[in-house]
This record gives structure tokens, sequence and C-alpha cells, in this order.
């Protein structure tokens, strides 16, 4: 430094290491706070956040949406099965409509976001059925984790569809609005 005397050097040497102390402090701070958000969410921040969330079920939404009719369902491996043959309805909490069931996948206690094992129709306007839901169904005989089995960062329910029969089940309404929540088993706006 050209000019200066040592003075004058030693104080301009002491604010750059005061400065490199403060930014390394800070870098420390922010290293720690995002350790701790990454922590209590399991996972990074940005892969928790509700943007996630919202990609993970934009992501199933496409992954479904081929087989917005029965038919198209059909035509996949769906299919209505003894004893699930009906519309389900609750006359206080409303709806679930027809499940369309993939009876390969239901044989399978793994969970793939983009694999639902039943597809759940609900009637339009006119009477004609369209895809309203997933469901992710695990019976229960076939699941030995120590926990519930989860999908898309929710647990499943233990539901008895009918009599004798236990599995979890967790519905998610990504086509027909639910009031009750995008995840609740019940659609008031549902009808049979």
């Amino acid at each position: 430094m050209r000019g200066t005397t040592s003075k004058q050097r030693d104080a301009h040497g002491s604010r750059r290491a005061g400065r490199r102390r403060s930014l390394t402090t800070i870098a420390i701070a922010a290293a720690f706070a995002l350790a701790t958000v990454a922590a209590a969410y399991g996972s990074a921040p940005e892969a928790a956040g509700p943007d996630a969330a919202q990609r993970d079920l934009a992501q199933v939404r496409a992954a479904v949406a081929q087989y917005h009719t029965p038919e198209r369902a059909e035509a996949a491996g769906w299919g209505l099965v003894p004893g699930l043959d009906h519309c389900f309805e609750h006359d206080e909490l409303g709806g679930m409509g027809y499940h369309y069931i993939h009876e390969d996948r239901l044989g399978d206690p793994t969970l793939d976001p983009l694999r639902p094992e039943a597809l759940v129709f609900v009637a339009g306007p006119n009477g004609q059925q369209r895809l309203g839901a997933v469901e992710y169904i695990v019976p229960v005989d076939l699941w030995d984790g120590p926990d519930r089995p989860s999908v898309l960062g929710q647990e499943l329910d233990l539901l008895e569809p009918v009599p004798g029969v236990e599995v979890y089940g967790l519905h998610v309404w990504l086509f027909e609005r639910n009031p009750d929540g995008m995840f609740a088993h019940w659609n008031p706006r549902v009808s049979c």
C-alpha cells in the first residue's frame, strides 16, 4: 500500500479482518439456520415447502389426467370390483363416487404417488361420470411397517370399505373441489 503509514495499514488490515470475521459469522449463522430448517422438514427447505407440494400434486394430476373417463380407465387396467362396484355416499358427509381399482397395484404395498391404486369417478351435470379424485390404498394385511403408510406427505387412514376388509386409504381430490379439504375422504359436493 503505497503512501500509507504502518498505522494506517494496520487499521485497514484490522477492518478487513473484522469484515472477514463478520462475513464468516453470518455464513455460519445462515448455514446453521438452513440446517435447522432442513432437519425440521426432513429435507432441504425448498423441497418441503408449499411449492414442492403443489409440484407433486401437479405431477399426480398429469399422470392420471388421461383417464378422465371410466372407459379410458378400464382400457388401462382399472375397473369396478365386487363389493366396491357402487357409488359411495354418506347421508351427512357427502359422497365419494365410484372407485375404479387397479388390482395389480392393490396387491403391491408400496405407494408411488404417480401410480394410485384407485381412480374415483363422480357424476357430472348430465349424469356422465368424470374423474374427481385418486385414492391410494394399502391392504392392512400386506402392510408390515411400524407406522401407517404415507404418500404425498399424508398418512393413510384405516378404512373398512366393505365389512371385514380393512385397508389404509387416502383420497386426493385433484379434479373435484372439496370444501372439507383435498385429502378428506368424503366430499359434500359429490352425490350419487
